[in-house]
Order: structure tokens, then C-alpha cells, then sequence
């Protein structure tokens, strides 16, 4: 999995498989990732939709970072709460969210 693109397209298909087992978290992620290979995508996790769709919109959780870090957050090499205390992740609304996203990016 080289780019976030990558690894959005492929969460999609994960969640079009097994997307009613995250239901009951019940909200919308929006992840903002800067430099080369970022871009805008929303996670929506509710009853009625499990889905990964580009762009932006208001959602209870917002997760800001580069699309580098963002990668290695998700191989693994990078530690998501030194990342977020040294302010390679910043996150924005409901921080109860934020503690559930290794579930929902696992």
C-alpha cells in the first residue's frame, strides 16, 4: 500500500464487506492529509451508510496530518500518541472518536 489513496480505496471495499460491525460508532471522520499523496476523504460510519468517499465535509472527527506521516501511522512506524503530542496529528471535535479510529483503521 504506497499512498492514503491507496489504503482509502481499499478500507472502502473492507467496509462494503464488513462495514456493519464499525455501525455502531455512529459518525463521520474527515481526514486532511498535506504533501505528496494527500488529499480529502471521509469515513461515514453510521446505520444507514459504511462508506470511503473523497472530499470534505463537517464531520464529529477531524484528523489532520501529512499523507507521510499518515503512512506510517498506518504500517505501524509511527506511534499515534507521540504523534498527536508532538503535533504531527491534530485532531479537531469529538476526541472520544479519535480514540476509536485503530478500529476503525485497523
Amino acid at each position: 500500500m504506497a499512498t492514503p489513496a491507496d489504503f482509502f480505496a481499499k478500507k472502502n471495499e473492507q467496509l462494503k464487506e464488513n462495514g456493519d460491525k464499525l455501525a455502531s460508532i455512529n459518525s463521520t471522520y474527515q481526514f486532511s492529509l498535506s504533501g505528496e499523496g494527500g488529499g480529502d476523504w471521509v469515513i461515514e460510519l453510521t446505520e444507514a451508510c459504511q462508506e470511503v468517499r473523497e472530499g470534505s465535509e463537517d464531520a464529529a472527527c477531524t484528523i489532520a496530518m501529512s499523507a507521510e506521516d499518515f503512512m506510517g501511522l498506518i504500517k505501524g512506524t509511527l506511534n499515534p500518541q507521540m504523534a498527536f503530542m508532538t503535533g504531527k496529528l491534530q485532531v479537531k471535535g469529538d476526541m472520544g472518536l479519535a480514540l476509536k479510529l485503530q478500529n476503525v483503521l485497523g
